[in-house]
């Protein structure tokens, strides 16, 4: 096995929205980018909505990852922390503009939250991220 491969068994629910299982073959590089707010990079929260900070948050995850070879598209699974009583629908349309649709989704967690490190922070995205070179 030389691809990455994301998958959805039979017997689990069936989402073009994720996958559940991810299987990284030996020898690919493997990209771990922690936390991701929606903040510029000086450190202050960009707009005080989900839509604004989910942008941001995804453009300094696109920015960690071109910064060591790899894309959005390597992606293979995302942790997504929301505080309490965002809208998630708002969020998520958000971050399926960045998901190729004619690729199977990575893995995706998502949580709620009572509050995130940055005051007026609503989300917060961490990502796995697998290349075969």
């Amino acid at each position: 096995m030389d691809t990455i491969r994301l998958l959805s068994p039979a017997g689990l629910v069936q989402s073009p929205a994720f996958s559940h299982v991810a299987v990284v073959p030996p020898g690919a590089t493997t990209i771990h980018v922690g936390g991701q707010n929606g903040v510029d990079a000086s450190g202050k929260v960009v707009g005080d909505d989900v839509v604004s900070q989910t942008r941001q948050a995804l453009a300094n995850l696109r920015t960690a990852l071109e910064s060591v070879g790899a894309s959005v598209a390597d992606v293979v699974s995302w942790s997504i922390l929301v505080e309490d009583g965002v809208d998630l629908a708002a969020g998520a349309a958000v971050a399926g503009e960045v998901l190729d649709p004619h690729r199977p989704s990575p893995l995706i967690t998502v949580a709620r939250v009572s509050g995130l490190g940055p005051p007026g922070a609503v989300v917060e995205i961490s990502a796995v991220a697998a290349v075969v070179r």
